[in-house]
């Protein structure tokens, strides 16, 4: 049954006339009210009406990018590339035409939900989430909640670079590879002979940090290698330097290091320069993503290549409906191994 505004002023106790100044921010309510009514909003799931449409299952000219930082050129390029798509699928002048809006959430789980119903009330044509996910349960089921929701109203969802949520079968997914990633990148240091390997892994309750150390283990068990130390932190340059020195006091004999990406690799390699040792020689570091840095690094950095701008681009095109959604919902992107300078044989 839909929720009227009626609904929400007899559940905060104000008038429906209340209720409209609060959404409508067109006059001074006391905070107190102001809250009460935002709260009666939220538990009924109160979606308001656009000014747009006397329709009540239209949607609006607005797109919602959701990322956890745009200054993080990872979300950059995908952003960017999926904003260029929008634009560049609308049919000319009155042709369709959106504008995109990049959502910056910081990582917060609650901030992300927030976006998502401020969104649902503008009656966005379609929402594109990047990157991984909080591996909440609760986070992730309100989560799904909100996609349902959009998605039955008309709002297309589509996740780039992000699994599906449990139970959540309404979002076309771009999912990257990042297991297969991870073993590839492990399995090219074993092959140069490295058998103690630390690793600079991201915040542990992201689907990004678990599926690439997934997939670092698996290469480790297959050769048979015990796992070295391994240190958490989030993806940023920070991390890597302030890990690298927890993992050789863990390990002063490390040969090689593997970062979570590549701007944590750059805070590895600072951090080993710092104490005298030279890379590849002395240490090897690999970093995942190829963000358009790692080359120029010194050595350049050997990584994984995921293809986030094309990505960014399906995205946007998927968002617009110019293209039909992958076969069952969701496709796996692969990543490509990239090999440079930052890895060589161990020392005899």
């Amino acid at each position: 049954m839909t929720v009227t505004l009626a609904d929400v002023a007899a559940r905060a106790r104000v008038s429906p006339a209340t209720v409209s100044r609060v959404l409508n921010g067109n006059y001074p309510v006391a905070a107190s009210t102001r809250e009460r009514v935002l709260r009666a909003v939220d538990e009924l799931d109160y979606v308001l009406n656009g000014p747009a449409s006397s329709l009540a299952a239209a949607t609006s000219d607005l797109v919602g990018v959701l990322v956890n930082d745009i200054a993080d050129p990872f979300f950059g390029i995908m952003a960017s590339a999926a904003q260029s798509a929008i634009g560049e699928s609308a049919t000319g002048r009155g042709g369709g035409e959106k504008l995109a809006v990049v959502c910056n959430t910081g990582g917060s789980p609650e901030r992300e939900l927030t976006y998502l119903t401020l969104l649902q009330r503008q009656r966005a044509a379609a929402v594109i989430l990047m990157g991984g996910s909080l591996e909440d349960p609760e986070h992730l089921a309100a989560t799904a909640g909100k996609l349902t929701k959009l998605a039955g109203a008309g709002t297309r969802v589509v996740l780039c670079g992000r699994p599906p949520a449990p139970g959540d079968a309404s979002a076309a997914a771009l999912v990257f590879d990042n297991r297969t990633g991870g073993r590839l990148l492990t399995e090219h240091l074993l092959g140069l002979g490295h058998r103690r390997i630390g690793y600079v892994a991201g915040p542990t309750d992201r689907t990004t940090t678990r599926h690439r150390l997934e997939g670092h283990r698996e290469a480790l068990a297959a050769a048979g290698v015990p796992e070295g130390p391994t240190v958490h932190g989030p993806y940023d340059r920070a991390s890597g330097y302030g890990a690298t020195a927890e993992l050789l006091a863990r390990d002063p004999h490390l040969t090689a290091v593997v970062a979570a990406n590549d701007t944590v690799a750059l805070g590895v390699c600072a951090a080993l320069r710092e104490r005298g040792l030279y890379i590849p020689g002395d240490v090897s570091v690999a970093g995942f993503d190829d963000l358009p840095f790692s080359v120029d690094a010194v050595p350049a950095l050997t990584t994984v290549r995921l293809p986030l701008h094309e990505t960014g681009v399906r995205a946007g095109r998927l968002a617009m409906r110019a293209e039909e959604p992958p076969a069952g919902g969701v496709e796996a992107v692969p990543g490509e191994l990239v090999v440079r300078g930052s890895t060589g044989r161990p020392r005899e």
